[in-house]
């Protein structure tokens, strides 16, 4: 059950259930279910409508929208994506995210961080998270280019959506939302002055695509490359803690 409080000794309840579909996403699903039924029913094309009719289950499955059990802490950093981690590197953050905005709430400052991209395919959950709680002070939407989003420059180069979450102890947390070869609308479901929860949705990126976290200064990634992660459950960071993390595929 959705806001049940959960721990680590067995207090709550779980179970498994099939995970919604997202209303940005139904209209899109049923379109994919009618166009499958003309095919197959008024056509009577059954080479193209049985695999048109198995499209549209994929659709809705894109759009699945599962509960998730978010951590508690002050100073953690959630995952804000389901998917890969497929990049953790020290860069400045982008000029968005950076300096006051013009109402004078502070920005991130122009010192390399750690930032942590996580690359979503079309077979993870889109439905992006808070990594951290607080008020949305910025959301700033940059148009751009479709290339691949798992390579370093799409950062720079791709349409992408940057969001600036402050905690209430005044440090600010950014990440950015990427657009991908396959994406194309990244859609916001927060406004700046909004206070989210950590794990609170806050919106999605259609059709593939990444999403970069900035670490604050002296924050290292506890997640590895080549990590799955899952948005709103995983542990990203712990603000201040730095700590060499090793890991071994297998």
């Amino acid at each position: 059950m959705a806001g049940e409080l959960r721990d680590n000794r067995g207090r709550g309840e779980a179970e498994w259930s099939w995970p919604t579909i997202h209303p940005e996403g139904r209209k899109f699903g049923l379109i994919a279910v009618g166009i499958a039924l003309v095919v197959l029913l008024l056509l009577d094309w059954e080479i193209l409508g049985w695999p048109l009719l198995a499209l549209s289950a994929g659709v809705f499955a894109f759009f699945r929208d599962p509960e998730r059990v978010v951590p508690q802490g002050e100073d953690l950093v959630l995952a804000p994506a389901d998917g890969l981690v497929s990049l953790i590197v020290q860069v400045a953050p982008p000029p968005e995210l950076q300096g006051p905005d013009s109402t004078g709430n502070p920005g991130l400052g122009p010192d390399p961080v750690t930032r942590v991209s996580i690359f979503m395919s079309v077979f993870d959950v889109h439905i992006n998270r808070a990594p951290v709680g607080g008020t949305i002070r910025r959301v700033a939407y940059i148009p751009g280019k479709f290339m691949n989003a798992d390579l370093d420059k799409a950062s720079e180069d791709n349409e992408r959506q940057h969001i600036l979450i402050e905690r209430p102890d005044g440090r600010a947390i950014g990440f950015t939302q990427i657009a991908g070869l396959v994406a194309r609308r990244i859609v916001p479901f927060v406004k700046p002055g909004d206070i989210v929860a950590a794990g609170q949705r806050v919106g999605l990126i259609r059709f593939g695509s990444r999403v970069d976290v900035y670490l604050p200064q002296g924050t290292d990634s506890k997640v590895l490359l080549g990590q799955k992660v899952i948005a709103g459950e995983t542990v990203l960071a712990q603000i201040g803690a730095q700590q060499l993390i090793e890991g071994v595929s297998q």
